[in-house]
């Protein structure tokens, strides 16, 4: 399979800040945590954004497409979202509005797009850092975009990209998909997995390469997850790009993927969490009919170690306007009731175990 392909690209070429040519018609925007990406058709005359990324990405993205096609004027053929949370969708409404144009989801994704329903809450208690020890302030709402939305085909065909095809990849959300192209197996793979640690703080500053499960306090069928993670390791993909994490390539991106999928249930989920022994259930058309309740002694031991690091954070912030033995005093107090909070954690293990939690205040 991986003989027969062309290969067309063995790394990323940086093009400016956060952008990155990824492939041939493939180019990559990072904005702040999260991936939007720019597919253009194999006739290089039109194109479709992957993804909308955050509220504040819109102009971003509208310069990131200046910068390829020379051109603010430039419009895609549609929108292809790979699901509908807060971070894959915040700019969809208004670049939908503004420029006219269809957006492509599963429709399984659809009750989070037209209002309908909230996605079933985050799972704080997966540990791993402070980005999933915070994950409840995430928006879980849904949006209304019910006038632009159109159904992907069900040959698995993209619209526009003939040669693409999109592949239903569930579990991050019931309606996740991810989209392939076979011709020089290019796989953007959506959250179905990522190639960093998205609960670390550390680790999303740092970009460090590692390809594990979906942003675990974001799943809520691990399940499903896992069964999304071999179909896509089944792909052996030339190019690899998730929506969070740099892009991997040949040996070094496919090795990690299988090795993922070999021992996705000793590190690819959580140690414990909401979703670990029961996972929620949606109906046909994605909607949650049954969604665990939220594991008690966790949300306790969240909840303390939320609050000290709150007041450490406020005494830290005090200390720097004191001079003498007084700011030395409330800098060690203040350190002291924040290192407290990770201690309150306690039974809180790692996402994975070779990588150390390291929370920090999350790019957020």
């Amino acid at each position: 399979m991986v003989d027969r392909r062309e290969q067309s690209a063995t790394e990323e070429r940086k093009l400016g800040t956060n952008t990155w040519l990824v492939a041939p018609g493939v180019w990559r925007l990072k904005d702040l945590f999260v991936n939007v990406f720019i597919i253009q058709n194999r006739e290089g005359t039109e194109w479709v954004l992957v993804d909308t990324g955050l509220k504040s990405s819109a102009q971003k993205i509208k310069a990131f497409v200046k910068d390829i096609f020379g051109s603010t004027g430039s419009r895609p053929k549609g929108i292809v979202l790979t699901h509908g949370h807060f971070d894959h969708r915040g700019s969809l409404l208004q670049l939908a509005e503004e420029w006219g144009v269809p957006v492509y989801c599963h429709h399984q994704e659809r009750p989070y797009l037209t209002g309908q329903s909230s996605y079933p809450p985050t799972d704080p208690a997966v540990g791993g850092g402070l980005i999933a020890l915070l994950s409840f302030t995430f928006p879980m709402g849904p949006i209304n975009v019910e006038e632009h939305l159109r159904q992907l085909p069900d040959d698995g065909s993209l619209p526009e990209l003939d040669d693409w095809k999109w592949l239903h990849t569930p579990g991050h959300t019931p309606g996740h998909i991810s989209l392939f192209r076979e011709k020089d197996g290019v796989l953007i793979a959506g959250d179905a997995l990522v190639t960093t640690m998205q609960e670390s703080v550390l680790a999303v500053i740092t970009q460090k390469k590692y390809v594990g499960g979906p942003p675990k306090y974001f799943t809520p069928d691990w399940g499903a997850a896992a069964r999304s993670a071999r179909e896509l390791a089944a792909l052996e993909p030339n190019v690899l790009v998730t929506g969070h994490g740099q892009a991997m390539y040949g040996d070094e991106a496919r090795k990690e993927l299988h090795k993922l999928v070999r021992e996705f249930w000793k590190w690819g989920i959580p140690a414990q969490g909401r979703y670990v022994k029961e996972a929620a259930v949606f109906n046909e058309d994605g909607v949650p009919t049954h969604i665990p309740k939220p594991r008690g002694v966790m949300l306790k031991r969240i909840a303390i170690a939320a609050g000290l690091f709150a007041v450490g954070y406020v005494v830290m912030q005090y200390r720097k306007k004191q001079r003498g033995w007084k700011g030395k005093v409330l800098d060690k107090v203040g350190k002291h009731i924040m290192a407290s909070s990770y201690a309150a954690l306690g039974a809180t293990a790692p996402a994975i175990p070779a990588a150390p939690s390291i929370p920090l205040i999350p790019a957020i």
